[in-house]
């Protein structure tokens, strides 16, 4: 009988693939106006950590709060109180947060999302787990408050599958986690790394130029071909901010933060880092942007790869499966609600959208765009965003936002936080 089901399942999804594989959005009037796609993904922060207070910094703006009485229960006594939502003032947390697969089911708990603090229980530096329950506002973050204010952003947009970072990039590249559920490499072939098919082929095979800009190193070269491919693709980070600045920018381009380093040097945001250094790094490559001869062609999709074992309210809905590789349960589920900001002068000023989104509807405005075919079943079925621009009547002015702070007693905070884990040994 599980064979038998395997089967039917595995004919399912190849039939909804069929239905969908061939149908792609009618593209607006305008469309074409945008010649330069940027993708810059961040780690591992869910809407509510970040964007929950939105509504609170400006009553105006058509977004979904945190909840006033958001809350998980206390692991170490469930009859207690339970653990509220809290404003963490800190930018470096204690100790890094549960998001595996395992681990996310758990916190999603069939849809009553009350996992989190039991999840993230950490018998060294938080026995109830309630860093989870933390959440930052415009006191730690200006940049991304105002930004998300003065553009387009979405309370419905959810990481691709509930788990960590590898999966959740690859479904970004691939449209599939082709049956990975961990981060890890390749280990068949390590040198010339997995051979997953990717949008930079189709990109290719169109002619349609393309670049990975890193800060530390291009996470897409995990791929076979975009290894095989690096001579005029994969280019530091100061090589972007040339390119916008003379408007030579490719047709899509993907950019890269430091992945690894001390709290106070490490710019993806991933805990236990300095959030303000993020804030920081992605503040350069957005105002770059805006300031440069590729602004007026331009438009940017800013986001995180997934939830990194923070609090989110809104329970993930059901997704189309991309394939039937590894199917374990979690693939026809998105992954947590992450925040999304699309900054271009195409973009909806102070627009909030509440359609469902992935990681896989950046892949489908980018094929939408360049007339590539999808590549899963998942990226086929994906909205492509449209709601959030304005094709015809593009607005060229750069609004004014805040700059994006380094505080020094945070600085020193996340510094000796640093040494107090590396001298136990975390």
């Amino acid at each position: 009988m599980p064979r038998r089901t395997h089967i039917v399942a595995s004919f399912i999804v190849l039939a909804i693939f069929a239905s969908v594989i061939g149908a792609s959005s009618a593209a607006p009037p305008g469309l074409a106006e945008i010649k330069h796609v940027i993708v810059f993904m961040q780690e591992n922060r869910s809407f509510d950590n970040y964007f929950g207070h939105l509504k609170a910094y400006d009553p105006s703006l058509d977004v979904e709060a945190e909840p006033a009485d958001a809350s998980n229960p206390n692991p170490l006594n469930p009859s207690a109180p339970p653990i509220a939502a809290f404003h963490q003032t800190n930018a470096c947390e204690v100790s890094d947060l549960n998001h595996s697969v395992s681990g996310s089911h758990a916190e999603f708990d069939n849809g009553k999302m009350d996992g989190f603090t039991k999840a993230n229980e950490d018998a060294s530096y938080d026995p109830t787990g309630s860093r989870t329950m933390g959440y930052h506002t415009q006191v730690e973050i200006p940049y991304y408050y105002a930004l998300a204010d003065k553009f387009a952003t979405g309370d419905r947009y959810f990481a691709s599958e509930l788990g960590p970072t590898f999966p959740n990039r690859f479904f970004l590249l691939a449209a599939t986690p082709f049956g990975h559920t961990t981060n890890d490499f390749p280990s068949g072939d390590p040198v010339n790394g997995f051979s997953q098919k990717t949008i930079f082929e189709e990109l290719d095979a169109a002619h349609i130029s393309w670049r990975v800009y890193f800060a530390e190193v291009p996470f897409a070269a995990i791929f076979g071909y975009v290894r095989q491919h690096a001579v005029g693709h994969l280019f530091p980070i100061a090589q972007y901010f040339i390119d916008a600045a003379t408007g030579t920018l490719p047709q899509v381009s993907f950019v890269d933060p430091v992945f690894l380093g001390t709290n106070n040097t490490e710019t993806d945001e991933h805990p236990t880092t300095n959030i303000q250094l993020g804030e920081k790094f992605s503040s350069t490559v957005i105002n770059a942007l805006m300031t440069s001869a590729s602004w007026p062609s331009s438009a940017l999709f800013f986001t995180y790869d997934e939830h990194g074992g923070f609090y989110d309210h809104v329970p993930p809905p059901a997704a189309t499966p991309p394939d039937t590789v590894g199917t374990d349960g979690s693939l026809d589920r998105y992954g947590f609600r992450v925040p999304v900001v699309v900054v271009s002068p195409f973009a909806k000023r102070h627009f909030v959208s509440h359609v469902v989104h992935d990681h896989t509807s950046i892949l489908r405005f980018i094929e939408t765009r360049f007339g590539l075919p999808a590549l899963t079943a998942r990226d086929a079925a994906a909205d492509p965003m449209y709601e959030f621009f304005t094709f015809q009547h593009p607005n060229l002015s750069v609004p004014s936002l805040p700059d994006a702070p380094l505080d020094l007693n945070q600085i020193i905070t996340c510094q000796k936080l640093d040494l107090n884990r590396r001298s136990v040994g975390f």
